[in-house]
């Protein structure tokens, strides 16, 4: 019986540890794709000559930023 429990509480614990271990990659994901890789992907695209997509892109992200957000 005291196993039993050790396992529930063992689930439970690790559990919740595994929740917030893929929350925190997910911002870290979120930070290094918008402050790292964007700029490094549009500052190449220009150098590669396609300004014209670069520039798309950069007005829709823009306007994707413009747009208040609730989360």
């Amino acid at each position: 019986m005291l196993s039993l429990i050790f396992a529930i509480c063992m689930i439970w614990i690790f559990g919740k540890l595994l929740i917030f271990g893929i929350k925190a990659a997910w911002s870290i994901s979120k930070f290094l794709v918008t402050i790292v890789l964007l700029p490094l992907v549009l500052i190449g695209m220009v150098m590669g000559g396609l300004i014209y997509i670069a520039f798309l892109i950069l007005i829709i992200v823009g306007i994707i930023a413009l747009v208040p957000f609730k989360g």
